[in-house]
């Protein structure tokens, strides 16, 4: 995935940069990278953080780093931000998203033939770059971002450093975020993807950028230099995972909408537990929603151990994710031991970790294992961000159990995202017995909409529903018929579900 902070100060912004980009940390473990500029021009350094913390690698350069104007980045992808000469003038540049037609873009630019690219790594192209010599190709930065912003198919938000301030701009469909604060103090403003980076540095909302918006940011305001479109479709993954608990996204917090998951979870649920518990970190705010709802009690079966075990789902090697989840769950034998214990989890990707934990419940005594995601199966691999290491839609817990109950046949998708179709069940039965679960249960589609709180056109649910598109009137896989956008589909009834043996 990957996050971004800029600040444009009055006074040095090194501090803030530094922190601020520092926040962005949980979204990516490949490189990071930050660039200031003062009046003897940009001071730049990147590191690779997949083996150390973020701060570990960068407290040292940020002695030397002076300057009112600096962007950083955490990425999972290239090394960024690249410092640009153009005939615009000098910049600096730094990217997030997921551009998913590079090789066509590529393939485009070296027939004018006079386009190099440097940034490369092995034989693939530096997205970032890609990025640039598309703004580059145009007479101002804002048509130049635009330009891009139009090619570029998935997704890309970024920050450019230039002389005179800072462009920041979200990507054409909202797909990820860009929040404006403005310091306390007034002595500056700063540009970030997670709010959380904001309170402790003493920034305050400002405001929140719409899709395909461009603003320039200077010390001493934000001016619009595009207004933003009409289409929005922002990931509704955020709320569910991988955004940051503290964060806001259009005004909406993403630990209250993990708290409201869990509830309506609960309020579908009758399985008799014992007590409720979320497979940490992410799992926290659901279960925590569901014990409240239900009135039953909220326990930590396992603790995460984090000093050295980074997040499990980054390294692309199998057998690494495997290792860093085991090592960094830490289970606790006398709160596991002889109860029925019902987890709750944002989602389920590949279940391979997943399967591994279950057990180790059982090897320490649990005598049934519930599981309750807080958002649908994973039908359909996500085209338009990279939340997820996955090579194939196969490696998908859903994805695998629909080929094997169907083969070749890809013509039912839109029946295995229905929760109340028989092909629904059949799905999440494969599901279960893989894991080994007493019982399995996700969250309904409407119910996630109506956590989040946002009107389902603003929000991008591809990988649940395959839904890509919000113009006109379409097919909705939460009421089974065709809507409006502006329409919200009413959630399903409860479904009671039996509870099921252990299978070990």
């Amino acid at each position: 995935m990957g996050g971004l902070f800029g600040v444009a100060s009055r006074k040095d912004c090194s501090h803030d940069l530094f922190y601020g980009t520092d926040y962005h940390s949980h979204l990516g473990t490949y490189r990071g990278g930050l660039v200031v500029l003062n009046a003897e021009g940009f001071t730049r350094y990147i590191h690779d953080i997949s083996n150390a913390q973020f701060r570990s690698k960068f407290e040292d350069d940020i002695k030397t780093m002076h300057g009112g104007l600096g962007i950083g980045v955490i990425s999972d992808t290239e090394s960024q931000p690249l410092i640009i000469g153009s005939h615009l003038g000098p910049y600096a540049i730094v990217t997030v998203g997921a551009v998913k037609n590079v090789e066509q873009l590529t393939r485009e630019a070296y027939r004018k033939r006079t386009t190099h690219f440097s940034e490369m790594s092995g034989d693939g192209i530096n997205t970032t770059e890609l990025v640039a010599t598309l703004i580059n190709e145009e007479g101002t930065f804002q048509a130049g971002i635009q330009r891009a912003q139009e090619q570029i198919e998935g997704s890309c938000s970024l920050l450019l450093l230039t002389t005179h301030g800072i462009y920041a701009a979200r990507d054409k469909l909202g797909r990820t975020p860009i929040v404006i604060g403005k310091r306390t103090d007034g002595e500056g403003y700063a540009a970030t993807l997670e709010t959380t980076a904001f309170p402790n540095l003493q920034y305050e909302v400002e405001r929140y950028l719409g899709p395909g918006e461009i603003v320039l940011l200077t010390p001493d305001g934000v001016e619009q230099k595009a207004p933003p479109g009409e289409r929005m479709q922002i990931c509704a993954f955020l709320w569910v995972y991988y955004g940051f608990p503290a964060s806001s996204y259009e005004g909406v917090n993403a630990e209250m909408v993990r708290y409201r998951c869990g509830a309506a979870l609960a309020r579908k649920d009758d399985t008799p537990i014992d007590l409720v518990a979320g497979i940490p970190d992410s799992g926290t705010g659901h279960a925590i929603g569901y014990a409240n709802e239900a009135k039953i009690p909220y326990a930590r079966p396992f603790t995460k151990y984090t000093p050295t075990w980074p997040r499990s789902f980054m390294p692309q090697v199998q057998e690494m994710r495997e290792l860093v989840a085991r090592m960094k769950l830490v289970p606790i034998r006398e709160i596991i031991q002889g109860r029925r214990l019902l987890f709750c989890e944002d989602s389920i990707v590949r279940g391979t970790q997943l399967r591994d934990t279950i057990q180790r419940l059982y090897d320490y005594g649990a005598l049934e294992v519930h599981m309750r995601p807080a958002c649908p199966p994973l039908i359909f691999g996500c085209k338009f961000l990279d939340f997820s290491r996955s090579r194939s839609d196969l490696d998908l817990a859903g994805r695998r159990a629909i080929k094997e109950l169907e083969g070749d046949d890809e013509s039912h998708y839109d029946e295995y995202a229905d929760p109340r179709s028989e092909r629904h069940a059949a799905m999440v039965e494969r599901v279960r017995q893989r894991i080994s679960l007493t019982t399995l249960q996700y969250q309904e589609l409407g119910d996630l909409v109506d956590a989040i709180g946002l009107p389902k056109h603003k929000l991008c649910t591809y990988c649940w529903d395959g839904c890509d598109s919000c113009e006109g009137r379409q097919m909705s896989l939460l009421d089974g018929a065709a809507v409006a956008p502006e329409e919200t589909a009413p959630s399903a009834p409860p479904r009671k579900r039996a509870a099921r043996k252990p299978r070990r």
